[in-house]
This record gives C-alpha cells, sequence and structure tokens, in this order.
C-alpha cells in the first residue's frame, strides 16, 4: 500500500511540474514582468527603502517585520537541502533555473502580497490580517474557493512542509558514524524514531504555550545563524576560488543542454530547478501573502515590494551561496549524494569535521522555526474556514495531529516526503495563480498609483477610490 501511494504521489508530481506549472509559473511571472515593465529590477531599489520605513501605530506589524516573518518561513531546510537535492539530481544547470524561477517569481511575488494588502481585513485589536483566502473572496466573491485555498494552505504547512522539514533534519544525522550503530526499530532507524520524537515534543512544548523561551532564543539565532551561513559560504568560495570560473561555466552550460532536459525531464536541471526554486522562495504560491497582509504601512505597494525583496534575498542571495559552497569544493554531485549529506561532504572538503557539525546544526535551528512558521500560518487559514476564531478545543486537536506529522517525517523515505511536498505546494500555486492574473489589473493600478506618487515627491499613500476600485475594503476607503 506505502508503495502504491508512493508511486501514484510522484506520478502526479511528475505530470504537475512537466504539463502545468512550468507554463503557468513562467508564463505568470512573464506577464507580469511585461506589464509590470520590469518591476522586480525597475523597483528594486525602491525595494530596499521601503523595507526600512516604521509603522505609525507603536503595536503595528512594520514593513520590515512582516518581511521577517515571510523570509523565516522561506528561509530554512530548501537553502540547503533543497538546493542540494536539485543539483544532485538535476545537474549544475538547476541552479540556473533557480535563478530564473527567481527573477520572473518576483513579479508574481509582488502582485499577490499587494493584493494582500489591498483586500486586507481588520482585527479587533485594530491591526489586520489576510491572505489568497480574503482576496479570493472580496475580488471574485468566492466564499468556496477561498476555504478551499486554505484548506490546501493547510495541509501543504502542517503537513507536507513540516514532515518535510522534520525529515531534512534528521537525514543530516545520516553522515554521523552514530546514525547506522544505533541500529533499528523494526523497520525504521533508531535515530529517526527518537528524533523525531524529541523534534515533535519540543515543537508541542512551544505551541501549547510553555516553550516561549526556546521561541525566543531560535528567533533571535536564526537572524545570526543566516549571517554566519552566508559568511561561511563565501569563506568556502574564497578558499576555492579557482573552482568558481569552472562552476559557472558548468551551470551555464548544463542549463540548456536539451538533449538532458527532454530526454530525461522529470530529472533534469529545468525541472529541478523550478521545483526546488518554488519551494524554495514560495513565489506565486500564495503564503507569503498571509504576512503581507499583517503589515502596517501606507500604500499596499509598498509591501509588495517588500515581498518582492524576500524572493531575492532567499533565492538569488542565500540559494546561491549554498550552490556555489557545494560545487566549488571538488565534490562530485550525484543521486546517490543528495540532500544535507552532499553540502556535508563539500564542507568537510575544506574545513574538516567541524563543516557537518555547522551543517547540522544550520539545519536544527532552520528547521525548527520553520515548523513554528508554518504552523502560523494555518491559524489564519482555520479561522478563515470556520468563519470565527477557532475554539481552544479545535486548536487543540490541530496541534497534537500537527505534532504527529511531524513525528512521521523522518520514517517516510526521500521520493516519497519531497513528491507529497512537491504536489500540495503546486496545487496551492494552481489555485493561486490565475487568480492573481486575474486581479492583476488591480494590482497594476496599484502600482501605478504608487510611482505617480513618488515622482511627485509624495510618500504615497493609498485610497481605493483613486484606481477605480469598486469593492469595498476595511483599510482604504
Amino acid at each position: 500500500m506505502y508503495d502504491v501511494f508512493a508511486g501514484l504521489i510522484s506520478a502526479i508530481s511528475d505530470y504537475m511540474y512537466s504539463c502545468i506549472l512550468i507554463i503557468m509559473l513562467l508564463g505568470v511571472g512573464l506577464y507580469f514582468t511585461f506589464r509590470g515593465k520590469l518591476v522586480q529590477l525597475r523597483l528594486l531599489p525602491e525595494s530596499i527603502r521601503v523595507v526600512g520605513e516604521k509603522p505609525k501605530g507603536a503595536n503595528s506589524v512594520s514593513a520590515f517585520q512582516a518581511l521577517m516573518v515571510s523570509t523565516a518561513s522561506r528561509v530554512g531546510t530548501g537553502n540547503i537541502v533543497g538546493v542540494a537535492n536539485a543539483i544532485a539530481i538535476g545537474g549544475y544547470g538547476a541552479v540556473f533555473w533557480m535563478w530564473i524561477i527567481a527573477l520572473v517569481g518576483g513579479a508574481s511575488a509582488f502582485v499577490e502580497s499587494t493584493l494582500a494588502q489591498i483586500y486586507k481585513k481588520k482585527d479587533p485589536e485594530g491591526g489586520s490580517y489576510g491572505g489568497p483566502s480574503y482576496y479570493i473572496e472580496a475580488a471574485l466573491h468566492s466564499r468556496t474557493l477561498g476555504v478551499i485555498f486554505a484548506g490546501v494552505l493547510i495541509a501543504t504547512y502542517a503537513g507536507g512542509f513540516n514532515m518535510l522539514a522534520s525529515y531534512n533534519l534528521i537525514d543530516s544525522l545520516t553522515s554521523y558514524s552514530f546514525y547506522d550503530a544505533a541500529g533499528k526499530i523494526g523497520d525504521f532507524s533508531t535515530v529517526a524514531v527518537v528524533g523525531g520524537a524529541i523534534l515533535a515534543v519540543l515543537v508541542g512544548i512551544c505551541i501549547f504555550g510553555g516553550g516561549k523561551r526556546i521561541v525566543k532564543v531560535t528567533g533571535v539565532m536564526v537572524p545570526v545563524m543566516g549571517i554566519i551561513y552566508i559568511i561561511m559560504a563565501l569563506a568556502t568560495v574564497v578558499l576555492n576560488i579557482g573552482q568558481v570560473p569552472a562552476v559557472l561555466g558548468h551551470i551555464f552550460v548544463d542549463a540548456f543542454n536539451f538533449k538532458a532536459i527532454f530526454g530525461g525531464f522529470t530529472g533534469s536541471a529545468l525541472m529541478q530547478g523550478i521545483k526546488r526554486g518554488l519551494y524554495s522562495n514560495e513565489a506565486g504560491v500564495g503564503s507569503a501573502p498571509n504576512a503581507a497582509a499583517a503589515a502596517d504601512v501606507s500604500h499596499p505597494v509598498k509591501q509588495g515590494l517588500v515581498q518582492m525583496l524576500s524572493v531575492f534575498i532567499d533565492t538569488i542571495l542565500i540559494c546561491t551561496a549554498t550552490a556555489l559552497m557545494a560545487l566549488c569544493t571538488g565534490i562530485t554531485p550525484s543521486k546517490d549524494l543528495t540532500g544535507a549529506p552532499f553540502v556535508q561532504a563539500s564542507l568537510a572538503n575544506t574545513f574538516g569535521a567541524i563543516g557537518p557539525y555547522f551543517i547540522t546544526f544550520a539545519l536544527l535551528l532552520f528547521a525548527f522555526t520553520t515548523l513554528l512558521g508554518n504552523l502560523f500560518y494555518c491559524d489564519g487559514c482555520m479561522n478563515y474556514i470556520a468563519g470565527h476564531k477557532v475554539s481552544k478545543s479545535g486548536k487543540t486537536i490541530f496541534n497534537i495531529i500537527a505534532i504527529v506529522l511531524i513525528f512521521v517525517g523522518p520514517l517516510l523515505n526521500f521520493d516519497l516526503v519531497w513528491d507529497l511536498a512537491d504536489v500540495l505546494m503546486g496545487i496551492m500555486a494552481i489555485i493561486n495563480l490565475p487568480v492573481i492574473i486575474i486581479l492583476g489589473g488591480t494590482a497594476m493600478r496599484a502600482m501605478k498609483d504608487y510611482t505617480d506618487q513618488r515622482a511627485a515627491g509624495k510618500d504615497p499613500a493609498f485610497k481605493a477610490s483613486s484606481i477605480g476600485l469598486m469593492e469595498k475594503t476595511d483599510f482604504w476607503n
């Protein structure tokens, strides 16, 4: 039964990414790139300026804080393990296609987060919340589609992504001798069972209210670890600087090896780059808008620009750092050396024993905060489906299920856990991308309103009527 299910999910994943999502992701991204007159490049300096603005209210969420929430969810195991898998399975050229997905995806990210701001809702404390479910209902008048999207998001983040995060963390332990020495419990590795249980318990302590100190400590350590990670990557590249020209050459040559692409598309650089690029930066998937809607800004476009910047930070900066760090050390990527062990082997070649330990520690922090951040996204969607704030008992039942899934993740095999996350994420994109195409005119008019005000020397302030928006909004009327 397990093999049948795994085979079905694999077939669905291959079909989605080879026949549907490759067209949708590139098509929608290019559409908004041209319609927005290269918004992701033209307004990139403006996005950097905007990210430092302070909110008006003392207790309001700033654009920067919303950026950190979405970046914390984006920056995680996908930036390390996802990149390593893309290279190991698809070859050097997968890095190039990750860049392309980030470049064109920046335009999609701008649109979806701008829409989330326009259609955000006011909470009783004066703050705001929202996301794709809310702009689907407000603009398309379809609560049914909004509920479907919310349900898929919950399944993706509490199920697919959290099982994958826990799997990736435990997988990083396979490179140590104690992993095999510990033996098995039934058909499963003892380390996977015990490690998954410990991770599930720690997450449980935090989400049931007893782990505020853990959350606070990791919240401080993750940005620091992110900086240290980039420094480590730069140091690795500098120490192997002679390899960089050859690596870059391999990336560009392999990216356009069309014989390899069409000869085995599911394992090609193109498909792996698209899959892992989307998993890493989530542009167009509809996740980041949930965080973007919480920001207190004077104009929706400001948050669209900030979330656009997050895509570049994630893929162009951090994923590139991982790729160069892994490829410049002389370790040859292969299907037998995937995920965290591939990156660990690369660092061990440069820094000795400290390299693998560093990657394991980084994954521990990234995976843990990703697990908690993913459940944050689920809260708003559960409230949307219920039509009110979910009861304490309902939330408890959900949390218990989420904790069990975190435990289950390390017990799955490599192909199933990745394919399941890809399929669920793909369904989110298949719903969200057509919606933002339909509503794209609203975001484009908002962008023009913003740039016109900036050209006039003003600090842009938004009114729904200024772009002919007939729907009533909670904030902009």
